[in-house]
């Protein structure tokens, strides 16, 4: 099997088990050679940042949706935790 055929069996492989992180690890791999992706290699990209994306943008949510909820009880001890965990959320989410 060509390297690049290997590679996208892996991102399906990926897929099927819902490791989008590495999912995405080797579609960029496959996107890194110097030839135009095939419509089925692009869409397997497509999922892969998706749901990645979709993941963070759901911590995220959360995670301010909490702060609001400590907000409006003014439970600031616990508010110090969420805004550092939030900023550690983003930090990874900007990566």
């Amino acid at each position: 099997m060509a390297d690049r055929e290997h590679l996208v069996y892996q991102a399906k492989l990926a897929e099927q088990a819902e490791r989008y992180d590495e999912m995405v690890e080797w579609m960029k791999n496959v996107a890194g050679k110097d030839v135009d992706l095939s419509v089925e290699e692009r869409n397997l990209l497509s999922v892969a940042y998706k749901n990645v994306i979709g993941a963070r943008r759901a911590s995220w949510r959360i995670i301010s949706s909490i702060e609001q909820k400590e907000e409006s009880k003014g439970a600031a001890d616990k508010l110090k935790m969420i805004r550092e965990y939030r900023q550690l959320v983003r930090t990874i989410c900007l990566s």
